[in-house]
């Protein structure tokens, strides 16, 4: 049976229970957890090194109130970092390449941040709908284009998401194919074909971790905005 190249984003089931919260729950156990001893291990001790900082980049520019969100968002980079990346792995699961997962996280942070700025700062919030300086018979039109960019945002963030992973693991694929297809045809053209097939591996391994750290970057910044 032939199979298409879009059946390794279906979600996985098993005895027809669907196996997306194992694949979610999964990557969390590979992570260390500190111990009681004075010194920690290299990974513990690079694992703290990495979300120490990764917290204060992210939220130095956010004042003192948004600061509350500091686990939620570590957390979340963590899980889609981890997610992504072992997604890469062969007979693996990428949860992230759903668009309705990434909906489901972006949505209700999304909104989260709107009812805290319309809660702590209504004036302000609403002030973003209208540019200082507009001409009055602009005011209506920039006013609805305005809306509707903020409407777009967690749909940005949630196809962002799952369009760069889905593009990058689809072309691996499609070369990966291809360098096994040439192999009994021609052998150079397929060791050329599997040379970027590993530089491109290289380079989804990048996409994966960038990706997660953009998505909790911008909802950071969407942060900013309402505290």
């Amino acid at each position: 049976m032939i199979l298409s190249f879009f059946d390794q984003f279906m979600s996985p089931s098993l005895l027809g229970i669907p196996l997306v919260m194992l694949a979610l729950l999964v990557p969390w156990l590979l992570f260390p957890t500190p111990s009681s001893r004075w010194l920690n291990n290299r990974l513990t001790t690079l694992q703290s090194w990495f979300i120490t900082n990764f917290t204060k980049q992210i939220f130095s520019p956010i004042n003192q109130g948004g600061h509350k969100w500091a686990l939620m968002l570590t957390s979340l980079m963590l899980m889609l970092m981890s997610l992504n990346l072992l997604g890469l792995l062969p007979y693996t699961f990428t949860p992230t390449t759903q668009l309705s997962l990434n909906m489901g996280l972006a949505v209700p942070l999304w909104l989260a941040t709107i009812i805290i700025g319309l809660r702590n700062q209504t004036t302000t919030s609403l002030g973003h709908l209208l540019p200082e300086g507009t001409p009055t018979p602009l005011i209506p039109i920039l006013i609805i284009i305005e809306t509707i960019s903020l409407f777009i945002r967690p749909l940005a963030l949630g196809v962002r998401l799952t369009a760069n992973l889905t593009a990058g693991h689809l072309l691996i694929q499609l070369i990966s194919t291809a360098t096994l297809v040439l192999a009994p045809m021609m052998l150079t053209v397929s060791l050329m074909t599997a040379t970027v097939l590993l530089l491109l591996t290289v380079l989804e391994v990048a996409v994966a971790m960038i990706q997660a750290y953009v998505f909790v970057l911008l909802l950071s910044l969407y942060l900013q905005e309402n505290v």
